[in-house]
């Protein structure tokens, strides 16, 4: 049977926080917030090995203890320019073998449940494709002119926002990103292929943290245990 293997990239900055520490280990929680996300992945039985992509001159991983997750977690020093480019750089790196399936996380999501990990596994191993966690589109979406004004309302029928993780098989991703090397993620690489990833119905609470605002609502989420 394939193995299940995650990668978390890891290797950004997070401008967006305005911090002088990237965004991955600002403390979350009692730990730096890259820890809730990686605790989620080596907490599931049916993940053989975690591997977290960082930067080649990170000195900030070091900084910390990362024992309790032992050798289920593997560190590769070879993170690129974009996020596309550290999961490519690791897939290569980890040397998976083109069938195993691996799920690929944001560092920036922490709230991940171990319920919505485990649905995203049930429902895509035996999927031809692969597919992503995902919650369908709520609220009314307007698009902007050049002027920030209200140019049109969009539709949101069968629009969904994507969310991670992104579970596909090693050589079908390593040759999607490979092809479409700019892409936000996952993804739109295998539609790139011209694939059509499965979509989990997953929950908000698996939000990506982009803002300073974003780390309040994280961190009631983690210390009262409301993931769902």
């Amino acid at each position: 049977m394939s193995k299940i293997f995650a990668l978390v990239p890891a290797a950004g900055c997070g401008s967006r926080m305005v911090s002088e520490l990237p965004k991955q280990y600002l403390p979350l929680a009692g730990h730096p917030m890259i820890y809730h996300t990686l605790a989620t992945l080596c907490a599931n039985p049916e993940v053989d090995i975690v591997f977290v992509v960082l930067a080649s001159d990170d000195t900030h991983w070091h900084s910390y203890d990362w024992s309790l997750f032992g050798d289920k977690l593997q560190q590769l020093f070879c993170g690129g320019a974009t996020r596309a480019e550290s999961v490519l750089n690791g897939l290569m790196a980890a040397e998976l073998e083109l069938d195993d399936w691996l799920l690929v996380h944001d560092a920036a999501r922490p709230c991940l449940s171990h319920k919505q990990l485990a649905r995203l596994i049930e429902a895509l191993r035996d999927d031809e494709v692969g597919g992503i966690l995902a919650v369908p589109v709520a609220d009314t979406l307007k698009r902007a002119d050049g002027e920030c004004r209200i140019a049109h309302t969009e539709s949101r029928e069968g629009v969904w926002q994507a969310q991670t993780p992104q579970m596909f098989r090693a050589g079908l991703l390593l040759q999607a990103l490979q092809i479409a090397p700019n892409v936000t993620d996952d993804a739109s690489a295998v539609e790139a292929l011209g694939f059509h990833p499965k979509l989990v119905t997953s929950s908000f609470s698996n939000f990506k943290v982009t803002y300073p605002q974003d780390i309040e609502l994280a961190e009631l989420l983690l210390t009262q245990g409301k993931k769902i």
